[in-house]
């Protein structure tokens, strides 16, 4: 049996930090990023089965939302400014992360390649229930900022208000349940919570 790199790279996901131009008052890495958007669009995806009648397998969801960001292993994280500043850009950056992709699955054996595209290229063959990894995606980040402005740093005023009305426009109900029942508690200490 041939060695293969695919685990050993997914492991480097906990050296590429996030929020690259922002001023952090603690550091955030897409290892770190990727459970807590699994943990969310699992929740997301129990919130619409259980409240809104649907039957998605929350599971399903909550591995691709484990595998969402593995690109950046290569690509690094793009800050959001530069990556959505012209849909050239945008384009072009899935074309990179697509190659990305194309290169970590690579590192597989093939039988084992054929079981890890669909993960890994869940966005693009998964359009509609990609959203509910986008929206815990966008969720997390509004955490991240939540958690910032906790701290009395206002560097994330901005993205928070962007990331608001991103969620808003996203027009799914499971975010509104999430942003209402569970947001709040990320701004109380520990004491509170408890």
């Amino acid at each position: 049996m041939e060695q293969s790199n695919f685990f050993a790279m997914l492991s480097r996901m906990k050296y590429i930090n996030r929020w690259g131009l922002m001023n952090n008052t603690r550091t955030e890495n897409i290892s770190e990023h990727s459970i807590q958007t699994a943990i969310i669009a699992h929740a997301l995806c129990v919130i619409h089965n259980k409240r809104f009648n649907g039957n998605i397998d929350a599971d399903k969801i909550a591995v691709a939302a484990m595998f969402h960001d593995v690109s950046e292993i290569i690509t690094g994280d793009m800050p959001t400014p530069v990556k959505y500043y012209n849909p050239a850009i945008v384009e072009a950056y899935k074309k990179v992360e697509e190659i990305a992709v194309d290169k970590l699955l690579s590192m597989l054996p093939d039988d084992l390649r054929e079981e890890y595209s669909p993960v890994l290229n869940f966005e693009r063959e998964n359009k509609e229930l990609y959203r509910f990894v986008k929206a815990a995606d966008k969720i997390s980040a509004l955490i991240k900022c939540t958690e910032e402005q906790m701290t009395g740093s206002r560097e994330f005023d901005q993205a928070k208000k962007t990331l608001e009305n991103d969620l808003k426009n996203m027009k799914m109900p499971e975010i509104e349940v999430f942003l209402k029942e569970f947001l709040p508690a990320f701004s109380l200490t520990l004491d509170e919570q408890g």
